[in-house]
């Protein structure tokens, strides 16, 4: 008994011939791939509060002194000299063009860099 014989298309189909031929699909995106001239801006994640166990003696001074700055005169102080530390290295933090802390630049650098360097959108 001789073999059944199949058209073209079957045996193509089956031997897997027709993976061969088919082209990739084409792929349209739905924007023009270029960036944008400007980012979102987007609010910077803050570190932790800064000199809270300094804040938090002192409110416990006054608690017990009945709110008498004299008697707790050495807790503010420290509060006082904490927040200027805290205040001198956030503005020195901000004056340098460094990374946030998650090593990302900012949205407002972004934004700077892209006003420097433009998107061009047509040829001269």
């Amino acid at each position: 008994m001789a073999a059944p014989v199949y058209p073209a298309w079957v045996t193509r189909w089956v031997s897997g011939q027709w993976r061969q031929k088919k082209r990739p699909p084409v792929i349209r995106p739905t924007r023009p791939l270029v960036l944008a001239n400007k980012v979102a801006n987007r609010r910077e994640q803050e570190g932790e509060a800064s000199c809270v166990t300094e804040m938090s003696v002192m409110m416990a001074c006054w608690k017990q002194n009945d709110f008498n700055d004299t008697a707790c005169a050495e807790e503010i102080r420290m509060f006082y000299d904490c927040v200027a530390k805290a205040e001198k290295e956030r503005k020195d933090q901000n004056k340098e063009d460094t990374l946030s802390p998650r090593g990302n630049l900012t949205s407002s650098k972004v934004n700077k860099l892209l006003r420097r360097f433009p998107q061009i959108t047509r040829y001269v």
